[in-house]
């Protein structure tokens, strides 16, 4: 149909003003393009660059060298060995089951380990690296880093694993190593960001954790640019990471294995000590493990065998294991009695056997008694009658007292994990503890080490240090940090009278050289090597007034956990005192036959600085101490790796 002029006006006028909306619309539109263009490129282009940036340059963290631990002498005790290994990145894998099956085509790996990867890579941040295999070979590496380009966020790396070189010897001073594990983290509060390193080890124990503040080091980083699989392309930059510290200790490695050796098949706790400057030469406890197989996480194997040996050998029994301390205990209350001015050394004492308190009868180890006894029999043969009637006059307050000026009942500061303070009672003790007064009796059993007096080897080295010194001497096991050494503190004057001293040690010297002196057995025959000493013996179950009639049964009558517990102290050599030690052998029995012997062999050794020849020994013992030493498991003179020092002869 033919449009009139009018329609054909209308349409036209329609048409433009739509064209001009259009037109309009477009314009606005163009503009806002324009404008948001213009926002983007030069008001946010250093924020975008930023984050192009970011997508294809990468920060990594450098783990640092652990410090190494080296003994007196410069031989090493924990080092770092080289550990090949393989890591993977979540947010840089585009299958992780598909990277880690091709990983598994090309690299013969533990599928157990595989699992638990797989699942700490989906519970950490995608961006944190997780270690799928270590402990590779280079064949094993090379194969790997060949086939980067089909293995996306899949990185070989080159790292440092913690070793110890001389195994079970240092278990108990050095310690261990372990993973970072979320009980660590949440325990310990620490957010160091090194801590995310794949397999980064920190210590759990002793000295590696207790000075890990010294021995972690600082993070490194390094700038890689990596492609859109994720694969590294190449490294831009890096801050090498400072390594930890350097530790030297005061242990003499040949003494510990020495000690340690002489230990075998006990149950027991030993410290040897420079009575001069408190350095603990050696610090053992029996049996031990082998620190290495916590490095990288026990085996559940492992762990179980270790932890249901009824002789603990994760215990560390010289600064955690608490003991009555028996008759070694006899010296504090001796002191505390001549310093009280409540007895005279020449003023005897009669032990017919017991004493008599109440309806209670204290027994002595003697059925028979002692007869008359002064100070410095007392300590030679050991009379518990005799203490007892000490500490009546002296009361436990001067007692406790004494001992914690000798070092018992104190927490030593010393680097080693669970150290204990021991106990020396006090009446409030009792009261605040117990809810109960204190009793004579109380008194009377804890002027024999018994009741509720405890004590550790570390105390009982450090009070017969100061034995026999008269010197406040406290024990120290680090001795230089990056070769800066801390100086040995040699303890002020313990401001006792020194005749009160000199009988003391007096009657330790007859113990170990009189006829009548309870460790006679365990003597020297060189007197440039004597020892003077005290032995012990504490009970660990009740004996009743029916078996005292009938016999109390011998030690060796009775399953191994109710036998006594047997000690030993002493220093040497007894003119000029260089050497302490203490010597615990849990059930051991008895003193004089368990712990005497032990810790003679000890300090003879630390004395010789060698295995101690047989001619140190009375002439009926040396092919039983030769038969014993051909069996012990010495190790060779090790080499020395670092810092040097004097040994124990120095």
């Amino acid at each position: 149909m033919k449009r009139t002029p009018k329609e054909t006006e209308d349409s036209a006028r329609l048409i433009g003003r739509r064209s001009l909306i259009v037109a309009g619309v477009m314009a606005g539109t163009g503009a806002v393009l324009a404008g948001r263009m213009r926002y983007l490129q030069l008001e946010r282009a250093d924020d975008f660059r930023l984050l192009a940036e970011e997508n294809r340059i990468n920060i990594r963290l450098l783990p640092p060298a652990r410090g190494l631990i080296f003994d007196r002498a410069g031989t090493l005790l924990a080092g770092n060995e080289q550990n090949y290994r393989i890591t993977m990145v979540r947010e840089d894998a585009d299958d992780i089951d598909e990277v880690l099956r091709r990983l598994s085509e090309l690299v013969n790996l533990d599928m157990g380990r595989l699992a638990r990867a797989r699942e700490e890579m989906l519970a950490r941040a995608p961006f944190v690296p997780v270690t799928i295999a270590d402990r590779l070979s280079w064949e094993e590496l090379s194969t790997v880093a060949v086939n980067a380009p089909a293995l996306p966020g899949v990185t070989p790396e080159f790292g440092l694993s913690r070793v110890y070189p001389l195994g079970a010897d240092f278990a108990h001073v050095v310690g261990y190593v372990g993973p970072v594990s979320d009980w660590y983290l949440e325990t310990t509060g620490d957010t160091d960001p090194v801590l995310q390193i794949p397999d980064f080890q920190v210590g759990r124990y002793n000295i590696e954790a207790r000075m890990e503040n010294s021995l972690r080091g600082r993070a490194g980083t390094k700038r890689v640019e990596v492609n859109a699989g994720g694969r590294v392309m190449r490294e831009l930059d890096r801050d090498a990471a400072t390594p930890g510290s350097d530790l030297q200790l005061t242990i003499d490695a040949g003494l510990q294995n020495y000690v340690e050796a002489r230990m075998i098949g006990e149950s027991a706790g030993a410290v040897v000590m420079e009575v001069q400057t408190g350095d603990v030469l050696a610090l053992a406890s029996a049996p031990t493990f082998d620190p290495n197989l916590f490095v990288r996480g026990i085996s559940t194997t492992d762990w179980n065998t270790l932890n249901q040996d009824r002789y603990r050998p994760l215990a560390n029994k010289a600064v955690q294991g608490l003991y009555p301390p028996g008759s070694t205990y006899k010296m504090i209350v001796a002191m505390a009695a001549l310093e009280a001015g409540v007895i005279t050394p020449e003023e005897t004492v009669y032990c017919g056997g017991f004493t008599e308190l109440g309806n209670r009868r204290f027994h002595c180890w003697r059925r028979g008694g002692h007869g008359h006894m002064n100070m410095i029999d007392s300590i030679t043969q050991s009379c518990d009658v005799y203490y007892y009637e000490l500490a009546q006059r002296t009361g436990i307050e001067a007692i406790s007292a004494m001992a914690r000026r000798f070092g018992c009942g104190v927490r030593h500061d010393v680097p080693l994990s669970g150290v204990v303070e021991g106990l020396a009672p006090t009446m409030q003790w009792k009261r605040e503890n117990r809810g109960e007064d204190w009793l004579v009796g109380d008194t009377l059993n804890a002027s024999i080490g018994q009741g509720f007096v405890l004590s550790s080897p570390l105390q009982l080295a450090v009070m017969t240090a100061r034995l026999a010194t008269g010197r406040m001497i406290s024990p120290r096991m680090v001795k230089s940090i990056d070769g800066r050494e801390a100086g040995p503190l040699h303890g002020e004057d313990m401001g006792l009278h020194p005749d009160h001293l000199a009988l003391i040690q007096q009657g330790m010297y007859r113990v170990n050289n009189h006829r009548r002196g309870t460790a006679y057995r365990s003597r020297t025959e060189d007197a440039a090597y004597t020892i003077a000493g005290k032995t012990g013996t504490s009970q660990v179950r009740n004996i009743t007034a029916a078996e005292r009639r009938a016999g109390v049964i011998s030690n060796a009558d009775l399953p191994w956990e109710r036998r006594d517990h047997a000690l030993y102290v002493g220093y040497a050599p007894y003119e000029n005192p260089r050497y302490a030690v203490s010597v615990v052998v849990e059930h051991g029995g008895g003193g004089s036959t368990a712990a005497a012997p032990i810790a003679r062999d000890i300090l003879l050794r630390a004395q010789h600085g060698d295995v101690p020849p047989p001619e140190l020994y009375p002439a009926d013992q040396r092919r039983e101490i030769e038969n014993l030493h051909e069996r012990l498991p010495l190790r060779p003179a090790p080499p020395v790796d670092g810092p040097t020092g004097g040994s124990s002869q120095a």
